[in-house]
């Protein structure tokens, strides 16, 4: 069987696939459980029995029980107290299940999407790189020795020498030419404020899947990339790698400014030129810190002074050649709007999405700016 959790609980399909173990079988609901009630295990466990009776996921031979003895054996838990950053009473993830959600999420998002082979994007400017064009320049002082080629390089020499004794001369050697290889560097920011459960909508569990996934994809598939992550409510602050699963939205306005603030902070500290932002937000920008420390908030419509703030950070990440791609999870038409002219002030990009669809978004605009930036 297929599932899907959806904002209701979880909606099973046909699914032909290989035959799935007990265990197995259970596993694959459980990571999403866990992901859903953000890392709690006896929420999740909860959820799962319930789901178990419904649905009938177990029989005498294995059970509820069974399974989570079985996620200790194999190390998926340990007891609360380990270190590992869990909530709730008794047990806790292993890192070895956080990566595991870090893979759960890539495969999820991104694997339907036609994959390319290489590992790493290239410019079509040639340089000290990795990847051979397939064409031969001059040997210069500096290039690598063992870069020369040395068929070619005695072939020239071969060429130069008929009807002479065979020499090598320094003229004769050639290097194939490689691509030049650089990084991207990414800030991918995360609104964590009220609304992004009101109205009875998920949306803080898709943006969870979405990092985590971005973060597999980078650390596997383009390994020199960086992504930093920061979270923004009323302030904005970053989290590691690790904590994601354990997002949780607080009772927050949306600190807009201060979580470009900190990006653009982030990002300056990095010494490649290739940098950007994604944001994910489905509010208004209703809040600002002033210089005294206080908290300017107003979550009726937009206002102008918050507003115009955000178009002053648009601004100044342009001038450090910083584009800021933004995926709006809203239909309000006032809200699109100042996201298009948040956009036209930074020269950036905007995506009007729903919920669905929003990491496949993601990963193939990732890979668009990575080609766009590089070239």
């Amino acid at each position: 069987m297929k599932h899907q959790i959806t904002s209701l609980g979880i909606r099973f399909t046909k699914h032909h696939a290989k035959e799935q173990t007990p265990f197995e079988r259970l596993f694959e609901i459980f990571k999403e459980l866990i992901t859903h009630t953000s890392g709690d295990f006896d929420e999740a466990i909860e959820w799962l029995r319930e789901l178990d009776v419904e649905y009938k996921l177990t029989d005498e031979d294995y059970t509820i029980d069974d399974f989570i003895e079985d996620l200790l054996k194999k190390s998926y838990i340990q007891p609360k107290g380990n270190g590992s950053g869990g909530k709730g009473d008794g047990m806790a993830l292993t890192p070895k299940t956080e990566k595991l959600l870090r893979e759960h999420a890539l495969k999820q998002i991104f694997g339907k999407l036609k994959r390319s082979g290489s590992g790493n994007h290239k410019t079509k400017k040639v340089g000290q790189g990795e990847d051979n064009t397939g064409e031969f320049k001059a040997y210069q002082f500096g290039d690598a020795l063992e870069k020369i080629d040395m068929t070619q390089s005695i072939k020239n020499a071969q060429v130069r020498s008929v009807g002479q004794d065979f020499t090598l001369q320094h003229n004769d050697l050639v290097v194939e030419d490689s691509y030049f290889k650089t990084q991207m560097c990414t800030v991918l920011m995360i609104d964590i404020s009220h609304s992004m459960i009101l109205y009875g909508e998920d949306r803080i569990t898709p943006a969870k899947k979405v990092a985590m996934a971005l973060a597999e994809l980078i650390t596997t598939r383009y390994p020199k990339d960086t992504l930093d992550i920061l979270v923004f409510g009323n302030d904005a602050w970053p989290i590691s790698l690790k904590e994601v699963p354990y997002l949780e939205v607080g009772p927050y306005h949306t600190n807009t400014v201060a979580g470009l603030q900190l990006a653009m902070d982030m990002l300056r500290r990095k010494k490649n030129s290739n940098k950007q932002i994604f944001m994910i937000t489905d509010g208004k920008p209703s809040c600002l810190k002033l210089a005294d420390g206080s908290y300017y908030k107003n979550s009726v419509g937009l206002d102008d002074t918050i507003v115009e703030k955000c178009y002053n950070m648009a601004r100044q990440a342009k001038k450090l050649h910083i584009p800021i791609t933004t995926f709006m999870i809203a239909q309000d038409p006032y809200l699109q709007q100042f996201i298009r002219t948040f956009t036209e002030a930074n020269r950036g990009k905007a995506f009007f999405t729903g919920l669905k669809g929003l990491g496949e978004m993601i990963f193939e605009d990732y890979e668009k700016n990575r080609k766009k930036r590089l070239e």
